[in-house]
């Protein structure tokens, strides 16, 4: 999903503490899977695999269901075909794509090439991937090669890298007299009461609830609100109360229910919609919405279609400073591999390493490239020009490998999953007779318990 980047990224980059995704839904079962040979090791596209001798038919599926007939087909295709004619590519986009990969990984039948789902967990990769090399090969390569490793092996390259923070529309924003960016959350919600105040028809904050995926975006902010680099795989693994006043989780959560329920985001989340939300940031009647920085170029070409100028989208950090700064988490976004039953592996792996080194998706998304040394592209000058410090979340320490993902399963809270952030937001509207208190213990109370059941220290 989106970026930017200058020199403080580029030097983050080289002092690397690596991104994680997170799961999103509860892991598909294992049907009977044939174990997977070890391909060899990441080389640049143009020789591995041999140009000459690669053919077959492989499908490649995508989340991207807004650009696989203009940029997958129209141009990717072509380009890749002029390099190896003799593999056939058919693309799938999927709109749920969580959700229809989930069901589809019950079988062998799930494209050859895919993005990882979320819901994966790294003790489950052998079973669903092939791996594309040792970490040790990789990372000399590729960033966030650390995201979807298991037993040293790398089953994933990011499509590409996201930094985390709200887009917003900053001629909104200018129009309503905002002159500076909010350093706290109460900063934030006085500057969306004084949009809604200054120009009431346009919608300060808008949730995209009914897509539900976009409430998963406030997860990516963990560990930014502490700087903490270890949060994703060590604090929250070890914590009892991840949602207790002062952490992360509550900090963010908190500030989502309170934008809803100070009635600063659409009147009904329910008939929200995402692609139109675009036009409606990209046009001004949205202010802003919480997105990673891949989003940063959808909505640039959504406001030019409504009529405005790319210029008017702009990069907020995460409302919150840690020693006067604001901080983003740097990550992969999701991660490209090989179906470990595919019968054209040789021509899939020819498929991956064409676009991670040569088709510039990264780049033309406004994404932090996922080939060390890549170039970067202008849309994360907002977040140079206020200093914003980077850091990436660290793996899992040896031998807590997948024990996040244990303790989401046998909690059955899902960190990356839309139905509790919708629970909060249904509570922030009146939907429900729940309070936030009561939400954040009630989510406390379950993850200690599976933490007791699991025995984690």
């Amino acid at each position: 999903m989106g970026k930017r980047i200058s020199a403080i990224l580029a030097t983050l980059l080289f002092v690397s503490v690596a991104a994680c995704s997170g799961s999103a839904t509860p892991s598909p079962s294992a049907s009977s899977v044939a174990s997977a040979p070890v391909t060899g090791s990441a080389q640049p596209a143009s020789v591995a695999p041999s140009v000459a001798t690669v053919s077959g038919e492989i499908t490649v599926l995508t989340n991207r269901t807004d650009i696989v007939d203009s940029v997958f087909t129209a141009k990717y295709l072509p380009l890749f075909n002029a390099k190896y004619p003799g593999v056939k590519v058919k693309f799938e986009a999927l709109t749920d794509y969580e959700g229809e990969t989930k069901t589809r990984m019950n079988t062998t039948e799930y494209g050859d090439v895919l993005l990882i789902p979320n819901a994966i967990t790294p003790d489950k990769l052998a079973e669903f991937f092939e791996p594309l090399g040792t970490l040790d090969e990789l990372s000399q390569k590729y960033n966030f090669t650390t995201e979807q490793l298991s037993n040293g092996k790398v089953y994933g390259l990011a499509v590409t890298g996201n930094a985390n923070g709200f887009v917003y529309n900053k001629k909104v924003w200018d129009a309503a007299g905002v002159t500076s960016l909010p350093k706290t959350p109460d900063e934030f919600l006085a500057d969306l009461k004084l949009i809604k105040d200054k120009e009431s028809s346009v919608t300060p904050y808008y949730t995209n609830y009914k897509d539900g995926w976009p409430l998963t975006q406030w997860q990516s902010n963990r560990g930014q609100i502490t700087n903490d680099p270890n949060y994703a795989n060590g604090t929250l693994v070890h914590a009892d109360a991840p949602w207790a006043a002062g952490t992360d989780e509550n900090v963010i959560y908190s500030l989502l229910y309170n934008i809803v329920k100070q009635g600063l985001s659409e009147k009904d989340p329910t008939t929200t919609a995402w692609e139109p939300s675009k036009a409606l940031l990209g046009g001004g009647k949205v202010a802003t919405m919480q997105l990673g920085s891949w989003a940063i170029v959808q909505m640039q070409e959504a406001a030019v279609k409504a009529g405005g100028s790319a210029d008017d989208i702009h990069y907020l950090p995460f409302p919150n400073q840690v020693g006067g700064k604001f901080i983003s988490n740097i990550g992969g976004d999701y991660k490209i591999g090989i179906n470990v039953h595919s019968q054209n592996k040789e021509a899939a792996r020819a498929w991956i390493d064409w676009f991670e080194n040569e088709s510039n998706f990264a780049f033309d998304q406004g994404g932090v490239s996922p080939v060390k040394g890549g170039k970067n592209p202008p849309q994360l000058s907002d977040f140079d020009g206020v200093g914003v410090a980077y850091i990436e979340q660290a793996p899992a320490a040896a031998g807590e490998e997948g024990l996040l993902g244990k303790i989401q399963d046998q909690s059955e809270i899902q960190l990356f999953d839309q139905a509790w952030p919708q629970r909060i937001v249904d509570a922030a509207r009146g939907a429900t007779n729940e309070g936030l208190d009561a939400i954040f213990a009630d989510l406390n109370g379950k993850w200690k318990a599976a933490r007791a059941t699991l025995s984690i220290k």
